[in-house]
Order: C-alpha cells, then sequence, then structure tokens
C-alpha cells in the first residue's frame, strides 16, 4: 500500500509484518496479532488496523523497548531506565477514554498504548491510533502535563474518527480536539479547571497571532495553503481559535446540556469520514433547525469572519478568573515592587498557575530589573523545576529581560528539549536578544543541529535566518 496518497481525504485499512532482530521489538499504530520467531535470529510481528485512516496517521517504532501495563486496554512502551517514571505519569490513561466514551461514544481502536520517544521528537504527541507517541519531557514526577495524554485520547474520535478534508480544515482535528480534550478534564478536576485552561490557551494564541504580525493570513481559521509547506506555519492557531469558536456556538446554542450531545452526534454522523469546514457547519445548521431560538441566533453568527477573519477571535469568551486572579495578583506585585511579602503565595500555586504566573510576568519582562528577576529565581528556584512548561516561561522571562547570566541555561534547555513548542521559541528569543544572545543561539544550533528532528531543525533555521 505504499507509497500512497499523501492526503486525510482518503483512508485505508491495513495490515503490516515487521521483521528485525530478536532482541528488538516493533510496534505500530495498529493493534499487535502475531508475535512469533523467524529464521536467522530473527522475529517477526504481525499487525493490523481495521479502522480506515489516512496516511499520516501510520506509524512504526522499533527498538530496545520494554512495556507494562497501565490499564485495562492500555500500555505504555519505552526504554527500560524510564520504564517506572513512564508508568507512573501516565497511570490516568484510562479515565481519560472512559470519560471520552461518555462524552462522544465508544472506543473502536481496541488498544491505546503509549509510546515514549527520545527527547528529538518535535511534538508534544502524536495520536497514531492504537499507539500514541509522547514526549519524554511530559515525566516531571508529578502527572501535572498529562493534558497532553488527554488530548492524545481525544484525538481518537476528533481527528482519528473523524478527520478534515485537507490541512486547510485543520482545526476541524485540532480545535474539536481541545474542546473535547478541556470536556474531558473538566469532568475530572471540575470546570474550573476548564475555564483556567481556556486562559492559558487564549494566552498561546496571543503568542502566535503576535509572531504573525497580528493579522497575517497565517491566522486564519481556514488559511489558504496554496503552494505552502503546512508545517511552515505550524501555530496555535488551528488549536486555540478553533476552540475558541466551539465554546462561543456552546454558549450560543445553550450550553453543555445543548451543545455536548451535538458534538457527539457530530462524530457519529461523520465516523470514518474526512469533511470540510463547510460539512461542519450544515450539520450543526440541520441539528438545530427545529429549534427556532437557537436558528435565529445561528442565523446571525458571522460564519465569514469567523472562518476567514485575521488576527485574534472576533469574540472573546468571558472565562472565569477564579484561578486567574490569584496569579495576576503576585505578577503585578512583582512587576510593581520588585518582590512579594507573601512567601508562601507561589508555592500553593499549582504547576499550570505557576506557568500563568510567569506568563503574565513575562509580557512586562522588558521593563523589569535585572535583579528583580534573579530575584525571584531565588525565591522560587525556577531554574530547578522539574516542569518544562515552568521552565519555558522562566527562560523566555530571562531572555526578554536581557538576563545573560542565565543564557546558558536557557540554551541547554534547547538542546535538552527537541519539541518545538519549547526549542523554537527559546532560540528565536535569543537569537533576537542581542550579539551576545544572538552569537549564543547561533553557536547552539550549529552544534546540535544533529539532534533535533528534520522538521524541527528546518523551522529553527528559518527562525535564524538560515534559510
Amino acid at each position: 500500500m505504499l507509497p500512497c496518497q499523501d492526503t486525510p481525504a482518503v483512508k485505508c485499512t491495513y495490515s503490516a509484518t515487521v521483521t528485525l532482530p530478536a532482541p528488538l521489538s516493533a510496534v505500530m499504530s495498529a493493534n499487535r496479532r502475531i508475535e512469533r520467531p523467524a529464521p536467522s535470529g530473527l522475529c517477526s510481528f504481525e499487525f493490523e488496523q481495521t479502522q480506515p485512516i489516512p496516511s499520516y496517521l501510520i506509524a512504526i517504532g522499533a527498538g530496545h523497548i520494554d512495556s507494562r501495563e497501565i490499564g485495562p486496554r492500555s500500555m505504555v512502551w519505552c526504554e527500560g531506565e524510564v520504564l517506572d517514571a513512564a508508568a507512573y505519569e501516565f497511570a490516568e490513561t484510562e479515565s481519560f477514554i472512559s470519560v471520552a466514551e461518555d462524552l462522544v461514544g465508544p472506543y473502536v481502536w481496541e488498544r491505546y498504548d503509549i509510546l515514549l520517544l527520545p527527547p528529538s521528537f518535535p511534538y508534544g504527541g502524536m495520536e497514531n491510533p492504537c499507539l500514541t507517541f509522547l514526549t519524554p519531557s511530559l515525566l516531571c514526577g508529578d502527572r501535572s502535563l498529562v493534558d497532553v495524554v488527554a488530548h492524545e485520547v481525544s484525538h481518537s474520535w476528533t481527528g482519528n474518527l473523524v478527520s478534515c478534508m485537507n490541512w486547510e480544515h485543520f482545526w476541524l482535528n485540532e480545535g474539536f480536539t481541545m474542546f473535547l480534550e478541556r470536556k474531558i478534564l473538566a469532568r475530572i478536576h471540575g470546570e474550573g479547571w476548564r475555564q483556567f485552561n481556556s486562559h492559558i490557551g487564549l494566552a498561546d494564541l496571543r503568542e502566535s497571532v503576535a509572531q504573525f504580525n497580528g493579522d497575517g493570513p497565517e491566522t486564519m481559521l481556514i488559511p489558504d495553503l496554496t503552494d505552502t509547506d503546512p508545517d511552515d506555519v505550524f501555530s496555535s492557531v488551528p488549536y486555540e481559535k478553533g476552540y475558541t469558536l466551539l465554546y462561543v456556538l456552546e454558549e450560543l446554542v445553550g450550553g453543555p446540556a445543548v451543545f455536548e450531545p451535538f458534538f457527539k452526534a457530530h462524530i457519529q454522523k461523520f465516523a470514518g469520514q474526512s469533511i470540510t469546514s463547510e460539512e461542519f457547519k450544515a450539520f450543526l445548521l440541520g441539528y438545530f433547525a427545529r429549534d427556532t431560538e437557537v436558528s435565529s441566533k445561528l442565523a446571525s453568527f458571522n460564519w465569514s469572519l469567523w472562518f476567514s477573519g485575521r488576527g485574534m477571535p472576533p469574540t472573546i469568551p468571558s472565562y472565569s478568573e477564579k484561578m486567574m486572579t490569584p496569579c495576576r495578583l503576585l505578577a503585578e506585585t512583582w512587576v510593581q515592587n520588585g518582590k512579594s511579602n507573601d512567601a508562601d503565595q507561589f508555592p500553593a500555586f499549582s504547576p499550570a498557575q505557576k506557568t500563568m504566573f510567569l506568563d503574565i510576568i513575562l509580557q512586562k519582562a522588558s521593563t523589569m530589573d535585572k535583579k528583580t528577576v534573579q530575584q525571584l529565581d531565588r525565591e522560587y528556584g525556577l531554574s530547578d523545576s522539574n516542569n518544562v512548561e515552568i521552565l519555558l516561561k522562566w527562560y523566555l522571562l530571562c531572555i526578554r529581560s536581557n538576563t545573560e547570566s542565565i543564557f546558558e541555561g536557557a540554551a541547554k534547555f534547547a538542546t535538552q528539549h527537541g519539541r518545538m513548542k519549547y526549542c523554537r521559541p527559546i532560540l528565536r528569543e535569543l537569537f533576537k536578544s542581542g550579539d551576545c544572545g544572538r552569537k549564543l543561539a547561533l553557536k547552539t544550533f550549529d552544534e546540535y543541529r544533529s539532534f533535533y528532528h528534520p522538521i524541527a531543525a528546518q523551522l529553527i533555521a528559518k527562525d535564524l535566518n538560515l534559510c
């Protein structure tokens, strides 16, 4: 079947046999059916994917990897030295699947296994059916970053079962998945968590929009990708602008009690298909056609502005400020006074709140005194955090405030984590920071270019004006 048509519009089932030296093991984006010895010290594994999938979801992994069951239909695969850590970190996987089934219907893929990839993996996760790929950066020891697992679990319905027709409609994969991910975690942790996480997503969206000069064509929900490599414009826009549209629509039609049944019906209607944004819109309008009040609201909804408008979404929801307010108040205290008199407040924050605290300060980084930045580190131990999201914001703060004593630590961080969400902003900000940072960014990339995945290396080279 390979080579094949490289488009999400075409789906097919597949089977495969992988033969390799016996000490090694193989996994695929399919269910393993048979493992048997082969001649000359080899071993064969047979796989079958019975659900039609697009070609970008065909995946294979092989190596000296061990496995451990983490649920009734899940196991984690990784190198033996991190197996204990991975099994602990991802132990909540089954709860994500069960909640998702309640929201959108049965899980049709049989297994949901996880393969932990090397640090050079350029994404947080990849939603290969039956075998999610994950970055080892998630192993922070407190399960505070497992929202990535909830995201990849969600793709089992939004993206894998119902797919976008082409990459211009990528938000149908990622915006829908952000929406379902936050629904899952709201069921587990409470609606307040979804509200706070929506704030985080909105901050990420603002960063992406700013990166594209505020109103670049890349900020459209449905961009024109003619003669454009989708990887070149990868950002949080389809994720967070798409999520915002669905959140706004949910509020418009009457809230979760009304919208969640529609969302489930949408998945059931288009299961196994690849669709366009217009098909989603048509089904939504048809679903609510008999409700005159909702139909009236949808009739006046500006779809063109949402689909083709540039910049930030035309409507920004009023997310709850309950978990945001403490972050904002503490950040403002530091920005205004260069210190805080409450030593216990920051340690009491959740990891996500700590990240948001730094994100708020980051917006004022260029005006912050270096001594204040160094005092933040002394008081809160930010450089010693095990959480990569906190470290990312911390190092960006150091770079933007021109705290050169931390630059080497920031550059090292960019060489330890190949996920583009982490390495690209660090190297990009170092490059823009001045002569010292620019030289360090170029030197770091030159020395570690072979470490990065080809997609990451290509985009970093573009960030550093090397191509």
